[in-house]
């Protein structure tokens, strides 16, 4: 009799515990919305001078992810993100997928649009790829998409969505496969909501939705329509005041999406997530304040994230995560969410679900930014153990170290000091590749250890070092002139 009051305890024991670690009951609605290069001072509840009011509501009523890293570039987050991989693993770790550069995230990667599709889901993407586009097989709509609806490369103008590069002149908006010309002269930001929302009206709601949302928005060119920017009218500097108006746009949109969501009935079963793929451009009106650095930096302005999560599945909002999480965490998230199945990928990311509901530890306690043998070396390596001539960066617990070339350097003030026009820009003209923080205790970064700590330098190089040995070589081959849009019908898109 005891025996079998214990047995049933320990049943019941093991049954709350898989409760408690399994996925919700049905698979949620996803809607995964990136912003393109949107700095850490840009979002309201950061105390920045811009107005985000949908922005802070949702987060408010979500988890606020305060300890959330990115890539410091395009491509690589948006590869990171979808595959759940390094870029050290994809062959990705170099600059970005440039308009005539054949390469792109390896096919036999799977993305987490096939993982949620082989679980039942329809998969949808509204906006900027920017992973692959030289031959069909890169493109969306044959990575695990339905549908796809938006432009394959980087940087078009907001309403004509043509793009120059290279010498090269064309249309890259697609629907599809399909050149699509109908939006010419329509700002993107609407175009894709308008988008989003008939997804979100035809969507049979028995049937979990995946929206992945990608907007070009805030990226250059600084376009936006005036009534916009006449908001901001009391923001002196023009890039700035331009800009305040596209995250206005924006927000906006995003707000326009989670009315859809709700009216449609999709809203009570749904998991928004919103991340930025980089830091903030400065030069293109993006601020990172406090923070050191810029978008292509390796200090936290280029690689801090703002991201939230928000719908009614989290049942405790109002939360600020402090726990360490990289953007290829959400590819394991979300597929444990759906209730899906990682067999055949080998992601570097974490599921964080538990950690991000519950505020428990986080299983991260490192990430490995990149390293990146084909960028240009900085001086003369000072160790034997890993070659800090090469762009590498790792964060392992408190500590950040940054090797080779970190990418544009200095500490922009808040666009209302009186010292914002005065900002460093550019990169230190000095030698030195080897820098040490301790991000905790020093998040702005303004104290390099790298002199004083000589025994942690030796412990990341040689966590580099480990890192470096699985790396597949960089694909990153010549531009190929085939790209030409003048020989695929004047627009850019597959070429061989």
């Amino acid at each position: 009799m005891v025996f079998c009051t214990i047995l049933h305890l320990c049943v019941a024991v093991l049954y709350c515990f898989l409760a408690s670690s399994l996925p919700v009951e049905r698979p949620p609605h996803i809607i995964l919305i990136v912003a393109d290069d949107y700095g850490y001072n840009d979002i309201g509840y950061h105390g920045s001078e811009l107005k985000t009011p949908v922005l802070d509501q949702l987060a408010a009523e979500g988890v606020k992810l305060e300890n959330y890293y990115v890539q410091p570039i395009c491509t690589p987050s948006r590869s990171n993100l979808l595959s759940g991989r390094y870029q050290i693993h994809t062959g990705l770790q170099h600059f970005i997928i440039l308009p005539c550069v054949p390469t792109g995230l390896p096919l036999e990667d799977k993305t987490l649009a096939d993982k949620l599709r082989e679980r039942g889901y329809s998969t949808h993407a509204i906006g900027k790829w920017h992973l692959g586009h030289y031959r069909k097989e890169f493109t969306p709509i044959e990575r695990g998409f339905d549908s796809y609806f938006g432009y394959l490369l980087g940087a078009e103008d907001y309403y004509t969505h043509e793009l120059s590069s290279s010498g090269f002149f064309g249309l890259d908006f697609r629907e599809n496969l399909d050149p699509y010309n109908a939006s010419f002269g329509e700002y993107s930001a609407r175009a894709f909501t308008k988008r989003a929302q008939n997804v979100i009206e035809k969507h049979n709601a028995s049937k979990p939705l995946f929206l992945y949302l990608p907007y070009q928005s805030v990226h250059a060119p600084l376009e936006v329509p005036n009534t916009y920017v006449e908001k901001f009218s009391y923001i002196h500097d023009s890039n700035r005041r331009t800009y305040a108006g596209m995250v206005a746009a924006l927000d906006e949109a995003i707000g326009n999406i989670t009315d859809t969501l709700r009216s449609s009935g999709l809203w009570e079963n749904s998991l928004l997530v919103f991340t930025t793929d980089n830091g903030g451009q400065f030069h293109a009106g993006g601020n990172n304040a406090p923070l050191r650095g810029n978008k292509g930096s390796y200090f936290e302005g280029g690689i801090k994230g703002v991201a939230f999560v928000t719908g009614p599945l989290i049942k405790e909002g109002g939360r600020v995560h402090r726990e360490l999480m990289h953007v290829s965490d959400w590819f394991p998230t979300l597929v444990h969410l759906a209730g899906g199945s990682l067999n055949g990928t080998r992601p570097d990311g974490y599921d964080m679900w538990q950690s991000i509901i519950g505020n428990t530890p986080s299983p991260r306690k490192e990430i490995l930014y990149n390293i990146d043998p084909m960028l240009p070396a900085k001086g003369h390596s000072v160790s034997p153990i890993f070659n800090t001539s090469v762009q590498a960066a790792l964060r392992y617990g408190d500590y950040k170290i940054i090797t080779g070339n970190p990418g544009e350097d200095g500490w922009v003030p808040e666009p209302t000091s009186p010292y914002y026009y005065q900002a460093p820009r550019g990169i230190r003209n000095d030698t030195q590749n080897v820098y040490l923080f301790n991000i905790v205790k020093d998040p702005e970064e303004r104290h390099d250890l790298s002199q004083s700590q000589p025994h942690l330098v030796e412990m990341l190089l040689k966590r580099l070092a480990i890192w470096n040995a699985t790396a597949v070589p960089v694909n990153y081959p010549p531009a190929d002139n085939r790209c030409n849009p003048a020989l695929h019908g004047g627009v850019w898109g597959p070429w061989l």
